[in-house]
């Protein structure tokens, strides 16, 4: 009896630990509905973090002492981290510890490097300003053939899988890794027979891909530019005009319709109606479809090409000055229509 009487106490004593011990780990701590959820955890912002967290759980109390005791306060890490639904604070800990998850960052159609890095910043943890200082780093830029006019073309359009707290010179890195990957051997094939190095393709593309939003034009297009270059005819790009504008006024939000006469006598090294040959980066972010349509130019003897106001998004080309000069009046006489003069 005696016994007894010490065994209940321990009993009731083990149970309780028993129960304490289920609630603070495993009894299921989340408040959200849908089957996961994402927690972005800062780096050294335990408010940040207190906020964030209190959202998504029952009970803070029970999921500190968990963390406390799993060893997570003292070792956060920024990241973005997978939460399961109905889970207990001992999983909840270990998805804050080891279940950094990826994002899929995407871009494309940027103007300048500024425009890209403001893009990216919003996909992850780094701010634009660190991200331009990494695409612009001199020894970086020197070290691998590129300057502050043409860094642009390393990044290709797509989308990519990093982590949400990647440095800005990882992110770099892996860009770099990307566009080398992306210039294989058939595309560097091309280039080598089209007389451009890779840089210049893509600086052509940019043009090609502003001038037509129709993917299936863009190798006529592309072959109209091949052929004034061979010619060595200055390209006379529209678009290399409107970003001369642009730049010269610091203002890339600017929508400019229609290029002036007196547009095409603006001083730029962009501006395609002064310099001969290409400019000395894109003008914009081509896409992949933009700077095949460069490699796999349509072959043929246009050299002018004007919008075609009667099938949008399209061209009417020209194999001499009188035959352009015919469409050009077309396209004039269009815009004054509509009263399109700027």
């Amino acid at each position: 009896m005696k016994y007894l009487k010490v065994i209940i106490p321990l009993s009731i004593l083990s149970l309780v630990f028993i129960i304490d011990y289920y609630n603070k780990f495993y009894k299921p701590n989340t408040s959200f509905e849908d089957e996961s959820i994402f927690l972005y955890v800062m780096e050294g912002d335990s408010l940040a973090f207190r906020d964030s967290i209190s959202k998504y759980i029952k009970s803070e109390k029970t999921f500190y002492k968990a963390a406390e005791k799993l060893d997570y306060l003292e070792n956060q890490k920024t990241g973005r981290y997978k939460i399961s639904k109905d889970i207990g604070n001992n999983d909840i800990v270990n998805s804050l510890k080891f279940n950094n998850t990826p994002v899929n960052v995407t871009f494309n159609n940027q103007e300048r490097i500024e425009n890209l890095a403001g893009r990216v910043s919003k996909q992850i943890f780094e701010d634009s300003a660190s991200l331009v200082k990494a695409f612009k780093d001199k020894n970086f830029l020197s070290t691998n053939n590129f300057n502050n006019d043409n860094v642009l073309s390393m990044f290709i359009p797509n989308s990519y899988e990093v982590y949400w707290n990647v440095k800005p010179e990882d992110f770099r890195d892996k860009m770099l890794n990307e566009y080398n990957k992306f210039w294989n051997q058939q595309r560097a094939n091309k280039a080598e027979q089209l007389g451009l190095s890779k840089l210049e393709v893509i600086s052509l593309a940019s043009i090609v891909q502003k001038e037509s939003i129709k993917v299936d034009e863009r190798p006529t297009i592309a072959g109209v530019y091949i052929n004034r270059l061979k010619k060595r005819m200055r390209l006379q790009a529209d678009p290399t005009v409107i970003y001369s504008i642009k730049d010269y006024y610091k203002n890339f939000d600017t929508i400019i319709r229609r290029v002036l006469y007196r547009d095409l006598r603006l001083k730029s090294r962009y501006n395609t109606y002064r310099i001969n040959g290409l400019p000395p980066g894109p003008i914009a972010m081509p896409d992949i479809s933009a700077i095949d349509a460069v490699l796999d130019y349509e072959k043929h003897n246009y050299i002018f090409f004007v919008a075609d106001p009667y099938n949008r998004g399209y061209h009417l080309f020209a194999r001499n000055l009188s035959e352009h000069n015919r469409n050009k009046r077309v396209y004039t006489r269009w815009l004054n229509s509509r009263g399109i003069y700027r």
